[in-house]
Formats: C-alpha cells, structure tokens, sequence
C-alpha cells in the first residue's frame, strides 16, 4: 500500500477520532447521570446547552409510576434564592422545563427524584446550562464541514511533510483556505446569531474557541510563508501538531456568559463536570 494511501487512512481515522472526542468532552453536552431506585437503573440526561426562545427541557424515562421529581435551580453567578420546578408525567417520562434565558445567560440545578418519601439526588454538584440564540443549520453545518475538513487537510499535511512528499504544501493551503472559512467568515457569524457579537477573541475577549482557531491559522500562515520559496517541511508539521492539540481543547470550555447585574455578555468558564 502506498504511503499516501496510509496517511489518508490514517488521517481520517484520527479527524473521526477527533470528532467523536469533542462530543464526549465538550462542556455544553448532556451530563450523564445513571440512579437506582428500588433496584432499577434510572438513566439520566441533563443538558448544559439550549438554543431559541423556548424553555428547556429536562425529560427523564421512568420505570414506575410513582416516582416525582423537583428541579432546583437559579441564575448563574447570582445571589437568586433557588427555586423550585414540579416536574410533570408526560406519558412515561418526568418532564420539567427550566424557564428561557437571554443569549449567553446561564442556570445552575440541580434534579431530584422522589419515591415512597425517599429522595434521591441526581447531580449532588449543580449543572451549569448555558443559552444561546437559534443558530440557522445552513451556516453551522458548512462550518462543521469546514473546520473538520481543515483538521484532516492539516493532518495529511503534516504527514506528507514529515516524508517530505511533495504535495504537503497544496494541503498547507487548503488548511488556510477552509480554516478561513470555517474560523473566520463562518465562525463569527454563528457567534453573532448565538451570542450577539462576532469576535470575543483575541483582543475583544478571552473566548477560547476564538483564540485557539486564531493561533492555528497564525501558525499555518507562518508555515505557508516559510515554504513559499523554499521546503521547509518542519514548519508544516509542527503547524499540523499545533493544530490538532488545540482541536484537543474542549469546544466552548471558556466563553461567551451573561453577566446578569450589568447586562453584559463577558467571557467566563464553561466547567467540564
């Protein structure tokens, strides 16, 4: 099999790798939570990330009948009492749903489940849920398309460099180009939809899915204009290594959040747990 033939297998395997990474470590997926009760494993899902207008709900399957539940939660960062929600039996599941936010507003809760006077606690620590604005599918799925098709150019880039086969430079340029794309036309524009302002990186704010696509695509070029006239295959391998640790930070973990007292939308921490 040839060498080229390997690095695109290769290449593929770690962007899906990637991929599926980002899904499982990223602070605005589901909590996971698994709770007995009576002997029956009761699965949990707890969001942490709600787009539109609406309020967002917390549905939980339940095997018996009997079973309540109670969601305890307030605005992030406030000194709020807490507040309660009854959830409901919507067919076999408890439903409750936690009242809408302004974009980049969050809640901290908490579920609890009740049966036979016996409370069981879902998440001892509260989950933090952040809300954003209606992101149009026509803008996010070509910026999935393109960041991740970036990440595999550069992958292939890097490899081929390391052999110092000769199309690592034709990759190094497709990166750019998609990079730009996705990062930096794409990007921002969902950011205005989601949160009202196109760049909270880099100098505006600390926002880190902005910063790290900001330092890949300073990288790239660096690599790019280093090769222009000469081969100078370690720039573009160093810029692939580069790119793909900071495609290793979980997506959204430090940015946009509502800072209720004053009205503005600042940068804060995502939690991971």
């Amino acid at each position: 099999m040839k060498k080229q033939t390997i690095f695109w297998i290769l290449a593929v395997v770690i962007t899906i790798t990637t991929v599926i990474y980002q899904r499982k470590t990223g602070p605005t997926y589901p909590v996971e939570r698994t709770i007995e009760i009576n002997g029956a494993d009761i699965e949990v899902s707890l969001p942490r990330s709600h787009g539109g207008n609406t309020n967002m709900e917390v549905s939980i399957a339940v095997p018996q009948g009997d079973i309540q539940g109670i969601i305890i939660y307030k605005r992030y960062k406030t000194a709020d009492p807490l507040d309660t929600i009854q959830m409901v039996v919507q067919g076999s599941n408890l439903v409750g749903y936690l009242p809408n936010q302004p974009p980049a507003g969050k809640l901290e809760y908490r579920v609890v489940l009740l049966k036979n006077d016996r409370t069981f606690i879902v998440n001892e620590v509260p989950v933090i849920i952040r809300y954003k604005g209606s992101v149009p599918a026509f803008v996010l799925i070509p910026h999935i398309l393109f960041i991740f098709t970036a990440q595999l150019l550069s992958l292939l880039a890097g490899l081929f460099a390391i052999y110092r086969l000769p199309r690592y430079k034709l990759y190094g340029i497709l990166t750019i180009i998609l990079l730009f794309a996705g990062g930096f036309v794409l990007g921002p524009v969902i950011q205005k939809y989601a949160f009202g302002a196109y760049w909270t990186g880099f100098p505006f704010g600390q926002d880190m899915t902005d910063n790290k696509v900001l330092f890949a695509m300073l990288v790239w070029i660096l690599a790019a204009v280093m090769n222009y006239r000469k081969d100078r295959p370690a720039y573009s391998w160093i810029a692939a290594l580069v790119f793909f640790l900071v495609n290793m930070i979980p997506h959204s973990m430090f940015g946009s959040e509502l800072d209720y007292e004053s009205g503005v939308v600042t940068t804060g921490l995502i939690l991971l747990f």
